[in-house]
């Protein structure tokens, strides 16, 4: 899915693919749970044939979401809330499909009814954080990660480290960026979302020698596209390794040759 729009700049498109499709499987694992019995079904919930009909509806939003058809997401997740009203994760998909879509302010407005009907959902507060940081509202976003990661039993920390430590970087808190992914890395160090963002933060510190470390672990396994194989040749650049600079530069070019990295690359734009 073309998640590529969420993380510009720096960020690779396999980045957003990895970090960010985990908000979407988070409601495609609720749309594979056995639907909830009647002591189980929140209020709002007509009764638990209508709840069954809406997870229905959600997990066909949630496969046409992948596939990027985004208007027919949203007729699914209108379906499951007529037969739903009171459905916290057909408001979170629906806030989901608006952020695709980059319709801030309706994502806002479903995400933050989901969190009115699920208050304490980690998951939830995850995605209200990163809209806040698409949105450059860097202090709100930090608040709804820190939120999210206080919730007792969160099984996606590493998702929202990563997101926090990206959002730190953007906002130009190197620091507190390189902690935060720092965390994911302690638990996740094969993860390239990780390892290319604590290459680009310590390497914006003038680290360029453990810079080198992460990014060479990304550019070495399968996940390595024009942004890593260009983080890597401005490191190897400051490190004077000519040779590693050449190589990841062919490979940039074969793989790439249209990229704005390629074409940097080119014109020996390396501080662009």
């Amino acid at each position: 899915m073309g998640w590529s729009h969420w993380l510009r700049d720096r960020s690779p498109g396999w980045l957003a693919a990895l970090l960010l499709g985990t908000a979407l499987l988070v409601l495609q694992g609720c749309a594979h749970q056995p639907p909830p019995d009647d002591a189980q079904t929140a209020v709002g919930s007509a009764n638990p044939d209508a709840r069954k009909r809406a997870h229905i509806r959600l997990e066909l939003a949630a496969n046409y979401l992948q596939l990027g058809k985004t208007d027919v997401a949203l007729e699914e997740t209108r379906q499951a809330l007529a037969a739903d009203p009171g459905y916290a994760d057909a408001y979170h998909m629906r806030g989901l499909v608006y952020m695709s879509m980059q319709d801030w302010t309706r994502a806002q407005a479903s995400l933050q009814r989901a969190r009115e009907l699920k208050p304490n959902d980690a998951d939830i507060l995850h995605n209200l954080g990163w809209l806040q940081c698409q949105q450059q509202h860097w202090d709100e976003a930090d608040a709804l990660f820190r939120q999210a990661l206080a919730t007792p039993g969160y099984a996606s920390r590493i998702k929202t480290q990563t997101a926090q430590g990206i959002c730190y970087e953007r906002a130009g808190h190197l620091k507190l960026a390189e902690q935060a992914l720092l965390q994911a890395y302690e638990f996740d160090a094969r993860s390239p979302v990780v390892g290319y963002h604590l290459a680009s933060v310590t390497f914006a510190q003038g680290d360029a020698q453990r810079a080198q470390f992460y990014i060479r672990r990304v550019n070495n396994g399968e996940f390595s596209d024009a942004a890593s194989l260009w983080l890597g040749i401005r490191v190897e650049r400051a490190l004077k390794d000519g040779q590693a600079m050449s190589q990841l530069g062919e490979q940039l070019h074969r793989r790439y040759p249209e990229s704005k990295e390629a074409l940097a690359l080119s014109r020996g734009a390396f501080d662009e």
